[in-house]
């Protein structure tokens, strides 16, 4: 058996209770970890209850993730960020135009404080297994994708935080047409708020495990993100890490795509160590073919991966990103769920 453990992303909680008949559901769907989406409002306004919840979950046999979602639209996330809205200096800022974007800029002392304090009071006040690095990122000031390198030309971030610390290393301006020496420079930057934070938090609890989600690109010559994450072999490196994951691919997509950001997945994670993940899109897009669904997992499964997941709890229904059948997609990734880990 490849596949040990079966994760479902949530948010929107609030009241134990609720969450309990949730979590019921999750575990008859073969849920063995729930990903608990905090938003900086939740940490704000429901913060008391967001310990009961993790406690609840363990309770009922589930481990607990805990994913900093959307937080300075920094990580993945639709939630809106009280740092951007508190904090108006500190962002990203496009290297074409200058142009302040809505996503903070993780190498700024101001934004790095604000995430560490996040983390280590949620992992001092509540009882969760590990955090999950929810697809960390550069922000893109252009929404387009060109032919021959991801989306447009332009990039972030060129604040005066990044401007003077490029300079300090490398002692020339860092220019505004992306060379080798930016790119070198914004994955150290990149990973250095995680792997910072990571340290930090097992030296509070030296059981807290780690899971980094980047995108999953080809990274080629004709495709790459360069979100400050698409070198994977510096990721999966890092010695913070127990689990290198790459995130959803759409339904839509040929399989061979499916094979290749498998195998890349897998190879990388084995080569530092860590145990690998793969993820299912449970929300916004469904299958033409349900049993596409199956197919996928098996893949994922032959192919070695140690942990499976999905976005989201069920299916997103309710919410503008729920596909047409979406309580049909969240019955078919937990039949999914349940059949892979009793192989």
């Amino acid at each position: 058996m490849a596949i040990k453990r079966t994760a479902i992303s949530y948010y929107g909680l609030g009241y134990v209770e609720h969450a309990e008949r949730d979590f019921a559901e999750m575990l008859e769907h073969g849920c063995s970890t729930v990903i608990l989406a905090v938003t900086e409002f939740d940490f704000d306004f429901w913060r008391p209850n967001i310990p009961k919840i993790v406690d609840k979950a363990h309770q009922m046999g589930l481990k607990v993730l805990i994913d900093p979602w959307g937080i300075g639209k920094y990580f993945g996330g639709e939630q809106v960020s009280l740092f951007l809205q508190n904090n108006i200096e500190n962002r990203q800022v496009s290297a074409f135009t200058g142009e302040k974007l809505p996503h903070a800029c993780f190498n700024t002392n101001s934004f790095r404080d604000y995430f560490q304090r996040f983390c280590l009071n949620l992992a001092a006040e509540t009882d969760a297994d590990g955090f999950f690095w929810d697809e960390p990122h550069y922000g893109f000031p252009k929404a387009y994708a060109s032919i021959t390198g991801g989306a447009g030309d332009d990039w972030s971030c060129r604040c005066p935080v990044c401007m003077k610390k490029f300079y300090d290393y490398y002692g020339y301006e860092m220019p505004k047409i992306m060379n080798d020496d930016v790119k070198q420079f914004r994955w150290r930057e990149a990973l250095f708020i995680l792997s910072d934070t990571s340290r930090k938090l097992k030296e509070l609890k030296a059981k807290l495990e780690i899971t980094c989600c980047v995108h999953a690109t080809m990274n080629n010559y004709y495709v790459t993100e360069q979100r400050g994450y698409d070198n994977w072999d510096m990721v999966a490196s890092c010695p913070y890490f127990d689990v290198f994951s790459t995130t959803i691919i759409s339904w839509e997509l040929p399989f061979h795509f499916f094979e290749n950001i498998t195998a890349r997945t897998v190879a990388a994670a084995k080569k530092y160590g860590k145990e690998s993940e793969r993820w299912l899109m449970g929300y916004y897009k469904q299958p033409a073919d349900f049993a596409l669904i199956d197919k996928v997992v098996d893949l994922y499964d032959s192919m070695g991966v140690d942990r499976l997941a999905s976005w989201t709890y069920r299916g997103g229904y309710g919410t503008v990103l729920a596909p047409p059948d979406a309580l049909k997609l969240w019955d078919s990734i937990g039949k999914n769920y349940k059949r892979v880990l009793k192989k």
